[in-house]
């Protein structure tokens, strides 16, 4: 009995010998690191969000601990920045210095750590200059690319138009005209709204954005160790996707079995004759694993495009009075018959604001993917080791009350100057900052504004139930903020309305 209570004492003593270590180990690391709260070892500092959820509890955390911290995702030492001033600093002022890309265990997991939205350093570089300039060459960010998407509007507008004002849940078919977009650059073609193959993929694919969102996905990139082999949700995540991510693999194989090398006619093609020039180098960004993630990724994109449109709906749904203002300056503008072109929005300072207050209202995206610090690095201070991971909390800069008088609420004024003339604000960040924002931003701005007016032109959105009684709270709030599901109605206008 006495030698069982020796070796249990030694036994507590060894522990308390190791978990002292294991503090005095972090808080010696953390020294000169931004302040946060103390970790436990394993679980770091999850128990402070694990009610809440991420988003949430590290917005709050910078309350206590300022817009600078530190916090565990399990061992992981991250810093978190919050606010406009630090996510400016840090993304556009200091941006080299924050440029790779930092851990994203879903992602790396759904695109093999491979593709533009993951790889670093040269590769990055060498993948992001060639999708640019690809992406420019078949019409992102000219004139040229407003005649598809203007194509694609029109058949919302043909979908909705047979619906005779009969409610639906306008989620499917933005997927499929966002998608629709993003293929005609890519691949050379889009899909009909009643194909089967298709809408499965689609609605995989928002299935799975719901998990990733959710605490089991949050979960798993706290702890890939431990839940990758875990069942759960989460799980569903990867067999959900890997459809999609196949069908891709088979674009790209036709592709290949069909190139003309003089003629080129999308950006698989263009991707396919660069790993031609070099296949004799090594170390070539251009491989067909690269490529397989870039596109899949560029499809993904489009279920947050969708998404925002869809919380637009939602708010002009709720707000008839903004409704009627968009309208308005719709008609006197454009007209109910004439197709909206780009030029047309720097005459619609309303309709311009609205837009960009549904971008920071909806907040699709609130963290974005972390990124990881390319040296050492002295900010506000503190050192940051090279390799750290930082979250940008692209939430707290979309509503930081510095910058926006009624943060929490929908108000197109965020826009508008006295006049009511259109006015910028330096933290619409809803595409992050810095070199490694979204590629796809002109796309995505051309998208809402001509998704918008095209549609606006020709109905009247109207909830189900009494406009106070719609609720456009996120269900989720994690990877994205997912909104309700709510069937609206499409109401011819007539030209009384």
């Amino acid at each position: 009995m006495a030698d069982q209570q020796n070796s249990l004492t030694i036994l507590v003593g060894v522990i308390t010998f190791m978990l002292t270590l294991f503090y005095c180990k972090h808080l010696w690391k953390r020294r000169r690191m931004p302040p946060g709260p103390l970790p436990l070892p394993i679980l770091g500092n999850f128990l402070l969000i694990r009610t809440e959820g991420m988003i949430q509890g590290l917005t709050k955390l910078a309350d206590k601990f300022g817009p600078i911290y530190t916090f565990y995702l399990g061992s992981r030492p991250t810093v978190v920045l919050t606010g406009y001033q630090a996510v400016k600093e840090a993304l556009v002022e200091l941006g080299d210095a924050f440029t790779n890309r930092g851990t994203a265990p879903i992602f790396n997991r759904l695109l093999h750590k491979e593709g533009l939205v993951l790889v670093n350093d040269e590769t990055w570089s060498q993948l992001r200059s060639f999708s640019l300039t690809t992406l420019k060459d078949f019409g992102m960010g000219k004139k040229s690319l407003e005649d598809p998407v203007q194509e694609e509007a029109k058949h919302i507008v043909d979908h909705f138009t047979r619906l005779n004002g009969q409610p639906v849940d306008p989620n499917n078919t933005l997927m499929f005209a966002s998608t629709n977009v993003i293929a005609n650059l890519i691949c050379g073609s889009r899909k009909c709204y009643d194909d089967k193959k298709w809408k499965k993929f689609l609605q995989d694919t928002h299935d799975a954005f719901l998990i990733m969102s959710s605490i089991w996905g949050q979960l798993y990139d706290i702890f890939p160790g431990i839940m990758c082999y875990l069942p759960g949700p989460h799980q569903k995540i990867f067999s959900l996707l890997k459809p999609l991510e196949d069908a891709l693999k088979e674009i790209v194989r036709s592709h290949q079995k069909t190139l003309v090398p003089a003629c080129p006619r999308d950006y698989i093609d263009c991707f396919l004759l660069r790993m031609k020039q070099e296949e004799k180098n090594d170390n070539t960004a251009f491989t067909i694993p690269n490529l397989v993630a870039t596109i899949f990724d560029f499809f993904l994109g489009g279920e947050t495009t969708s998404i925002t449109i869809n919380f637009g709906f939602l708010i002009l749904a709720k707000h008839p009075e903004i409704q009627d203002k968009v309208h308005k300056e719709i008609d006197q503008v454009i007209g109910r018959e004439k197709e909206p072109r780009a030029d047309d929005r720097n005459h619609m300072p309303y309709t311009n604001a609205f837009l960009h207050e549904i971008q920071r209202y909806s907040d699709i995206v609130p963290m974005v993917f972390f990124r990881s610090t390319t040296r050492h690095v002295n900010f506000h201070g503190y050192n940051i080791p090279k390799g750290t991971d930082v979250i940008t909390m692209l939430t707290t800069v979309l509503r930081d009350p510095s910058q926006f008088e009624k943060p929490e609420d929908f108000n197109v004024n965020h826009f508008l100057d006295e006049n009511n003339k259109f006015k910028k604000n330096n933290a619409f960040m809803p595409f992050s900052a810095g070199k490694r924002a979204c590629v796809a931003e002109s796309l995505v701005r051309l998208e809402l504004f001509i998704f918008f007016t095209v549609i606006l032109q020709k109905f009247t959105l109207k909830p189900t139930v009494d406009p106070k009684d719609f609720n456009i709270s996120p269900t989720e709030r994690g990877v994205e903020n997912i909104p309700p599901s709510h069937k609206i109605q499409f109401i011819a206008r007539t030209l009384e309305s």
